[in-house]
């Protein structure tokens, strides 16, 4: 197996958009409570949804072996920018249904009432609330990076490394291209 499977990849190229769509719907400040983006929601809950199969497959193995493997800090460093995007994904979700609960804004899925993870309050809803704002832009930056470093695996270390999450390239990747 040279690349991911069409759903991974799916996945993969689905979870980017939702991201880039949470940051630019999100409300802050004084406005989260009075006029709440119930898209920004949506597409928050629907990435911590997509981070399951995401997870599981990842468990499972189903990623394709590297042809060239690199240098073992490459690895180690690879390894720790995906944990750190993995946890991203489920804590900013998290962080985003426990702040709106705070707020007391009820939050929902498709139509689907959720329950609160924490009591309502007057005030500003927390630290929690503050460390969602920094992980939304945080996330922002490690993907942009991530973005990046696949750049460079395929066009200066030339080991087609992102062919395996392109879902337009040909689902027999051979050696010679």
């Amino acid at each position: 197996m040279h690349r991911y499977s069409q759903i991974t990849i799916a996945i993969h190229w689905l979870t980017a958009m939702l991201v880039v769509v949470a940051w630019f719907t999100a409300v802050g400040g004084r406005y989260a409570r009075t006029d709440p983006s119930y898209v920004h929601f949506t597409v928050g809950l629907a990435v911590l949804l997509l981070v399951v199969p995401r997870l599981l497959a990842r468990w499972l193995g189903a990623a394709p072996r590297i042809e060239d493997p690199q240098k073992r800090w490459l690895d180690l460093a690879a390894r720790a920018g995906h944990t750190a995007l993995y946890l991203l994904l489920i804590a900013l979700p998290l962080s985003g249904w426990y702040a709106a609960s705070r707020l007391g804004v009820p939050v929902s899925f498709l139509g689907i009432g959720l329950p609160n993870l924490a009591a309502s309050v007057q005030g500003a809803p927390g630290e929690i609330a503050d460390l969602h704002e920094t992980g939304g832009t945080l996330i922002l930056w490690l993907a942009g990076l991530h973005a990046l470093i696949a750049l460079w695996h395929q066009f200066v270390l030339k080991d087609r490394t992102l062919e395996r999450m392109n879902p337009l390239a040909s689902s027999d990747l051979t050696q010679d291209g």
